[in-house]
């Protein structure tokens, strides 16, 4: 990989002109409906954000009362095109969007790299949107920060959980777990499949989520192991679907934004 990853999905999944991009994340976020304290961590999906925009921005408007104090994000997402076994990390230097460069925390990733389930695969990240699509929201809501960013392959709650326990750290650091829910059933079915994993989220019950449940369960489990040992509480900010964003009923794709206090 070269020094600077590059968009992937720019122009896809979000506008790839710095302006336009720019003006919706900040209507996103504008209109985003949601109260509370900032969180220590989130669940947020990652659609493309005619889709998912609404939802991960009801989440992400809440770290504009923390934008001077965030100064690393720990971000953890599925990989969807490659099959690994553990977590993957990048050699570039910053990853890229059209609102500019993120730098890559290589100090922080020095915490993990002697954990022999994570690996150095940069295949993993080149075409990776889970993760590239937070990253202007990210930009939008905060300063100056550092990026962490990891890629999950076939991982265990523990390994996860391990990986996350080293990264936590204080207030200054948060962690962001890229998820969506359900995938291509009718409405109605969906949500009630969602509601069930957003139930098992908020009794931070791992166990109960599986292939159906999140394409992100991965990292969602691994939060969430960690989350039940540290007795942190989690609250629902927002559940929806693709129907009632910007798609049809017949087969639609769950969001749900979930934060940790």
């Amino acid at each position: 990989m070269n020094r600077i990853r590059r968009p992937a999905v720019a122009g896809l999944f979000y506008p790839d002109d710095c302006r336009e991009l720019q003006a919706m994340v900040q209507g996103l976020l504008r209109n985003a409906k949601t109260a509370g304290n900032p969180p220590k961590a989130l669940i947020a999906p990652h659609a493309g954000y005619i889709y998912s925009g609404p939802v991960a921005a009801s989440a992400y408007a809440l770290l504009l009362l923390v934008r001077d104090t965030i100064r690393k994000v720990v971000l953890i997402g599925p990989s969807h095109r490659v099959g690994f076994q553990g977590l993957a990390v990048a050699s570039a230097e910053f990853y890229a969007t059209p609102l500019g460069n993120v730098p890559i925390d290589r100090r922080a990733l020095e915490k993990i790299l002697d954990l022999p389930f994570v690996v150095a695969l940069d295949q993993a990240h080149v075409q990776e949107h889970s993760l590239e699509v937070h990253l202007p929201f990210l930009q939008e809501v905060l300063n100056d920060f550092e990026l962490i960013p990891l890629v999950a392959g076939a991982a265990s709650p523990e390994e996860v959980s391990l990986v996350l326990d080293r990264l936590w750290d204080g207030p200054e650091t948060l962690i962001i777990v890229s998820s969506d829910l359900s995938h291509y059933h009718d409405y109605r079915t969906a949500r009630a499949m969602d509601r069930a994993t957003s139930e098992a989220i908020e009794n931070l019950q791992p166990e109960k989520l599986d292939g159906e449940s999140a394409c992100g369960r991965v990292p969602v489990r691994g939060l969430l192991h960690l989350a039940r040992r540290k007795n942190l509480a989690v609250r629902t900010v927002d559940l929806r679907n693709s129907g009632d964003t910007a798609g049809g009923k017949d087969r639609v794709v769950g969001y749900g934004a979930y934060v940790f206090e």
